[in-house]
């Protein structure tokens, strides 16, 4: 009875009845699954040997680490503003650059060295701006690689050194400082008649060049409770997150400890008489079949398309031409008479020609991310082309996925 119903109910919506049999062969699957997951963890097998690595046809299986993190535990932006010395004459010109000069003479007076002003002329040394990531629980101690940029009219901050540069939080307090010779992938090399760059020299890193003095203070795991964020929020994969956490609470701690709050957040529950730290250790490798929203991306600067696999189109009709257009420009000489009082001019002359190229209409319609990929290239367009396409099927109400234009 229930399949028929479910059968009579797809054919109201349009759905075919092989789907619908095919959407309960899914539910008895995710029922057997989850049988199968109690069994297996309740003789002591591993969580990621679970059942549920066998369902999510529709999607892909990933650990519940790879696709979610944890409230709170996160990194945390640091920046600073230092000196770069040691450079070969491509530095700030102090002319274009004062606050260079008021920076070296700072620090000279720290170092205990007086520096009038107008006395410091070096090309060597540059402005520049410092930023790093504090990852989460990284303590005192701890080195962080830091990136080096260029804040004045330096032209290449190549081989140089960064002098120890303090580096602060949103909050104002020092958690790091920054010393090193510096990384740059980019070159510039200079003639009488011609300048060549590579990449970008005004830019660089110094891996593990900041010390990290402070650490960052949480309240992970004291209160008793934890967050799962989800990176990519959905509520079929919110759900299967907590059903997933919740078979393996109950035989390794005798009951459940997972809540889905929305589409994006479960709350844990954390069992007695365990750590935070072990507890997430236990979950964090459960294989969870995740779900995805049907979309399409385009570029439309780079001419890039990116197809979902749940994507789907309708039957249509498409005819796609192409208009090109040609403008040629043929400048004309214009002398005057002898004797006269005209002047040589030069007199432009335009010609504007627009040619449409003759195109067939086609037949297009995908049930499935492979035929919708044939029909298109079957259409033989640009990826220009196919954008046009794409935005047009959309606006006909054809594309059923969201379209994200960039």
């Amino acid at each position: 009875m229930k399949r028929l119903s479910t059968a009579f109910i797809a054919l109201l919506v349009g759905v075919s009845p092989l789907l619908a049999d095919e959407s309960a062969r899914n539910a008895r699957d995710f029922d057997s699954a989850a049988k199968a997951d109690a069994d297996w963890l309740g003789s002591g097998g591993s969580p990621s040997k679970m059942a549920y690595s066998d369902l999510g046809k529709g999607g892909v299986v990933a650990r519940l680490k790879d696709i979610a993190t944890i409230q709170g535990v996160r990194e945390n932006q640091l920046v600073g503003y230092g000196l770069v010395i040691g450079l070969k004459g491509s530095g700030d010109s102090l002319r274009n650059s004062p606050f260079t000069e008021q920076s070296m003479r700072a620090m000279l007076d720290n170092l205990g060295i007086s520096a009038p002003s107008g006395a410091t002329r070096s090309k060597n040394t540059a402005a520049v701006i410092v930023t790093a990531n504090l990852p989460a629980f990284a303590g005192a101690g701890s080195r962080i690689d830091v990136t080096v940029s260029s804040l004045g009219d330096a032209t290449s901050l190549q081989g140089g050194t960064l002098v120890m540069t303090p580096l602060a939080g949103a909050d104002g307090e020092i958690y790091a400082v920054a010393q090193g010779n510096m990384i740059v992938s980019g070159f510039t090399a200079e003639g009488q008649a011609e300048t060549l760059t590579q990449g970008v020299p005004t830019s660089g890193r110094i891996p593990n060049g900041a010390l990290v003095e402070r650490e960052v203070k949480g309240n992970f795991g004291r209160e008793g409770e934890l967050v799962v964020e989800l990176r990519d929020p959905d509520f079929t994969t919110a759900i299967r997150v907590t059903d997933t956490i919740n078979i393996f609470a109950k035989r390794r701690y005798g009951q459940p400890v997972a809540k889905e709050r929305d589409a994006k957040s479960i709350r844990l529950r954390k069992p007695k008489n365990v750590t935070a730290a072990r507890f997430l250790a236990e979950i964090e490798g459960l294989p969870v079949a995740t779900d995805e929203v049907a979309r399409v991306v385009v570029d439309e600067r780079t001419g890039t398309v990116v197809i979902g696999d749940k994507v789907r189109i309708s039957k249509v009709a498409i005819s796609h031409g192409s208009l090109t257009v040609r403008v040629t420009e043929t400048p004309v000489i214009s002398q005057p008479e002898p004797f006269s009082d005209g002047v040589t001019a030069l007199e432009p002359t335009t010609d504007i020609t627009a040619e449409e190229q003759q195109s067939q209409i086609g037949v297009l319609s995908g049930t499935n991310l492979e035929n919708l990929v044939k029909g298109l290239n079957q259409i033989g367009v640009k990826p220009t082309g196919i954008i046009a396409i794409l935005q047009a099927i959309k606006t006909s109400g054809g594309l059923h996925a969201e379209l994200v234009v960039q």
